[in-house]
């Protein structure tokens, strides 16, 4: 298995022939850390949970899609752009490729969704959603519809402040994703993707009232994110899937109980463990 490789906050390499071009707008990231043997069951086989300074994180992700097209056609105004929630881990594979792993995929049309599930195998759901702006104030709401469970729901607002210069090394780590990892036909597939350099703003957490994470099998959090930050958008191009190589198998310990340590990191107890 190779190393992880370096975390970059420019693609490390363009995507040529791209297979769907989008925008990704208004943007709210927000975060929790997490131990990465609560996780690891989580992942496809063939990856393993990235991690930073021993940490490992679960994010929630709310956004606009805008104008996705196929190949190099221009992008479909109406069932091309909606709004979108995603709840993400991070994982590296085998060829020490880092990428995310989605878990919840809530969008507001219903063909995107059905093509995503069964054209990519993608965890899309269909759900009713909103995305409002006020100022400098973004306000995230959605309730699902199908396949369920139904009343997953999460409501998210967020102030943006000023503008980052220069990100730190943890906030390239979990905005500077050049992939996506996924359970795909006959194993795990790896799609690359490139765009600009994030314009990254901090971003305070007004309100949260979601329980897409438990939904997604990961714990609830009960402390306040370790990282919250919004970005105005930008335009992406998505490779085609490539196959992940099986990586070396992550110890995956019998779980016992999750909770939420006093620095609001969630930690895992195991059956194995002395009292």
């Amino acid at each position: 298995m190779q190393p992880p490789s370096s975390i970059t906050p420019d693609a490390p390499a363009a995507v040529r022939a791209p297979l769907l071009t989008q925008e990704w707008l208004d943007l709210s990231f927000v975060h929790w850390a997490v131990d990465p043997a609560v996780v690891a069951p989580l992942l496809p086989s063939g990856t393993v949970p990235d991690t930073h300074e021993g940490v490992t994180y679960v994010g929630l992700v709310a956004f606009r899609m805008h104008r996705v097209g196929w190949l190099r056609l221009p992008g479909v105004p109406y069932f091309g752009s909606f709004p979108e929630t995603n709840v993400r881990l991070y994982s590296v594979d085998a060829h020490g490729r880092r990428g995310v792993v989605f878990r919840s995929m809530d969008a507001s049309r219903l063909i995107p969704v059905v093509m995503g599930r069964l054209g990519f195998r993608l965890p899309y759901l269909w759900s009713r959603m909103s995305v409002r702006t006020d100022g400098d104030t973004v306000d995230y709401a959605g309730v699902r519809r199908w396949p369920g469970p139904r009343g997953a729901h999460s409501r998210i607002t967020v102030a943006r402040g000023e503008r980052i210069e220069e990100p730190t090394e943890l906030e390239h780590f979990l905005t500077a994703r050049w992939g996506m990892h996924n359970a795909f036909f006959g194993g795990a597939a790896y799609l690359a993707n490139d765009h600009p350099r994030w314009p990254l703003y901090r971003a305070e957490l007004l309100a949260c009232d979601e329980n897409l994470l438990a939904s997604a099998g990961l714990p609830t959090p009960r402390e306040a994110p370790v990282s919250v930050l919004y970005s105005p958008g930008v335009p992406v191009r998505l490779g085609r899937p490539s196959r992940s190589a099986p990586a070396v198998p992550h110890p995956r310990r019998p779980l016992q109980r999750c909770h939420i340590g006093s620095t609001g990191r969630v930690m895992a107890s195991y059956a194995d463990e002395e009292e």
